[in-house]
């Protein structure tokens, strides 16, 4: 792992009201969502800053970085910036309880050690960027559904509308539903 996403909480942070900024590089080699896997050949650029609000310990900052993944409807692979925000609340002692107006996953209790691993809310922040659907352009022509060839590169050649005597291209597991009829039409 190329730098640390590991922060100890020096002494001076356990005053009220003061804060201290953290910067550094970290490998995350891989995130995944669901079926698409983004990877990052390069470190993440990071940096936080820390600050003591009384009862509780906020960390605010950001994690850039460069993936890597494959396009849904063509399958190539392209290159996707990613830039997310940072953001974790660590109370300071587990006796206060769970803050006002805060549910019990939105926050941790400072570890004993002081030591504050920040690579959980650098793969949040990431995770909140990723598109919804990868595309390597918005207009992606994806591939023939006949030869599987990538429409971007070029136009098949094989005929969507069969000549008569071709046989007809395979059909989508769909088609049996054009003629279902719903109740309520």
């Amino acid at each position: 792992m190329t730098g640390q996403a590991r922060i100890k909480v020096p002494h001076e942070l356990f005053a009220p009201a003061e804060s201290s900024s953290f910067s550094g590089v970290v490998s995350m080699p891989c995130l995944q969502t669901g079926p698409d896997l983004y990877e990052f050949a390069e470190p993440l650029a990071w940096d936080v800053v820390v600050s003591n609000t009384g009862e509780a310990l906020l960390v605010l900052g950001r994690v850039a970085g460069l993936a890597k993944t494959s396009c849904a409807r063509c399958l190539s692979a392209f290159e996707v910036p990613l830039e997310g925000e940072i953001e974790g609340y660590y109370l300071l002692s587990d006796e206060a309880g769970s803050p006002e107006g805060m549910d019990f996953d939105e926050f941790e209790v400072l570890p004993k050690d002081g030591i504050i691993d920040l690579l959980p809310l650098m793969k949040a922040a990431l995770l909140l960027e990723l598109p919804l659907v990868a595309l390597c352009d918005p207009d992606c022509k994806g591939l023939c559904p006949v030869c599987g060839l990538d429409r971007n590169t070029g136009e098949c050649t094989c005929a969507h509308d069969p000549s008569p005597g071709e046989p007809d291209p395979p059909a989508s597991p769909f088609s049996v539903l054009k003629d279902m009829r719903f109740t309520g039409e």
